[in-house]
């Protein structure tokens, strides 16, 4: 099912890409992984010599779980091991990947936590989101995004009733983050509010029609 990564060797680490050099051979692949990278991954042992990419999913969304595993496959040519791990939360699923190429392919990594630092996207990943910008949009929404159904209730002369629709959020505590979720919907053609200081909300109706043609309700 899913295999160990394999240790590179010299010959091939001495050949790794330069951040500024490196780019994705499928873009779409490429631009929803950073999406999840963005939200819920990080590199450990980030050296010249390589890293282990690892991204923290939720177990009851078994389709993310598969989609981001093939997403790091086809980006990095390894097959990620899959580890149930205890949260704070509960049981969580642990993705690793180790391979040379990711301090390249994500540039973003350095110490601490993305929200105390500075996330910006380097010209060749502008160029891959501008491209795939759907893609993206969908793997930041599956990290840190969720869909739900708004309802509330009003009184008419007839009575009470209680209206409800569906709506989009992004949480995330990063305000470059949410910036490079924003410029993305903008991108898409979708209207954004900010609702607030860590909560982005879609709920324009034909944005929401929109995003649900690409993304949806998470499995």
């Amino acid at each position: 099912m899913f295999v160990h990564v394999r240790e590179q060797t010299d010959r091939q680490r001495a050949t790794l890409p330069k951040p500024s050099q490196w780019g994705p051979a499928c873009p779409d692949a490429y631009a929803y992984l950073l999406g999840i990278y963005l939200g819920d991954g990080y590199l450990a042992n980030a050296s010249n010599r390589g890293a282990r990419l690892e991204v923290s999913l939720d177990p009851r969304y078994l389709k993310i779980v598969e989609e981001c595993a093939t997403a790091i496959e086809v980006v990095s040519g390894t097959r990620p091991t899959i580890e149930r791990r205890k949260t704070a939360k509960g049981t969580g699923l642990r993705l690793a990947a180790t391979s040379g190429i990711w301090p390249s392919v994500f540039p973003q990594h350095g110490p601490g936590r993305k929200h105390e630092r500075h996330i910006e996207l380097a010209p060749w990943q502008r160029s891959v989101v501008n491209r795939s910008v759907r893609p993206f949009l969908r793997g930041l929404i599956h990290s840190d995004g969720s869909r739900c159904i708004n309802r509330f209730r009003v009184r008419l002369l007839s009575g009470p009733r209680e209206y409800s629709y569906p709506r989009y959020f992004f949480t995330n505590l990063s305000t470059d983050i949410q910036g490079l979720f924003c410029s993305a919907c903008d991108s898409a053609g979708v209207r954004w509010t900010k609702s607030s200081h860590k909560n982005i909300s879609v709920s324009d109706k034909t944005s929401v029609a929109l995003l649900d043609s690409f993304v949806g309700p998470k499995e």
